[in-house]
């Protein structure tokens, strides 16, 4: 049996409090055979490793989302540090620009995104970046600071194929989430033109719930309408999608299971 990994969601969200063992049960009874629950902050990061350690199937993410980093201080970064050593930990993410929202400033989002790139090189874990409108600072960035052989992942990718080929010459992963299945949906040319052996899957639960549940809380157990969706727009079997994106995570995240 062929087996999905959902490498981005957030279960430490409200919206998963009142039934996450049942999520966690759906999933697997939706061949979702591993979870990374990502951390946004210093309190979301603690509750990802909380909810790493209640379930088998679920890893961790420890990061500061740039729509959280205006008052981040060395102490934080010390922090995302030290979790890093807890043995269900697996990335350092979310990180990155986000100059939508722009709730932090450009140099304060750019200072940390750059200390936690240095901090998962130095530790040699994956990176999980967020990137809204921030594409030039971005590349600049990431071409300075070099994530290394960790790598990492390009989360929820928009861009163009220029920008797609850059991310990949970069030695980075991309992910793509249940907008790909919207009607009319923007992206399904990236979806062909991305090599498969550089994707993964994502859910980003609770958030872009796939159709037909679209308006609904997403959750990880959904991964699977996506995976169709990427199936269908590449000519591939769905068997081989979950193969090849699942053997990417566990090679990127470096994942016993």
């Amino acid at each position: 049996m062929f087996m999905f990994i959902d490498t981005h969601c957030h279960l430490d969200f409200d919206s998963f409090d009142d039934d996450l063992p049942s999520v966690i049960q759906r999933a697997l009874e939706n061949q979702v055979s591993a979870i990374i629950t990502i951390g946004t902050d210093i309190k979301s990061s603690e509750r990802a490793i909380s909810i790493a350690e209640q379930f088998s199937t679920v890893f961790a993410a420890v990061g500061i989302h740039p729509t959280d980093c205006q008052h981040t201080t060395s102490d934080d970064i010390k922090i995302i540090e030290d979790m890093l050593s807890h043995q269900k930990v697996v990335a350092v993410g979310e990180i990155g620009l986000d100059y939508y929202h722009m709730r932090a400033e450009k140099e304060k989002q750019i200072q940390v995104f750059s200390q936690l790139v240095a901090l998962a090189k130095d530790k040699h874990f994956p990176v999980i970046i967020h990137n809204r409108e921030a594409h030039s600072d971005m590349l600049a960035l990431l071409d300075k600071l070099k994530p290394g052989a960790s790598g990492g992942v390009m989360h929820s990718f928009s861009g163009d194929s220029e920008y797609l080929q850059k991310v990949i010459e970069l030695n980075l992963f991309i992910s793509f989430t249940g907008n790909i299945t919207f009607k009319n949906a923007k992206g399904l040319d990236l979806v062909s033109d991305a090599p498969i052996d550089k994707m993964l899957l994502e859910t980003d639960s609770p958030f872009l719930t796939p159709m037909p549940f679209r308006g609904k809380r997403n959750e990880p157990g959904f991964i699977t309408y996506t995976a169709r969706k990427i199936a269908e727009t590449k000519n591939l079997s769905l068997e081989k999608v979950a193969q090849i994106t699942t053997s990417n995570a566990k090679s990127l995240f470096k994942l016993q299971i």
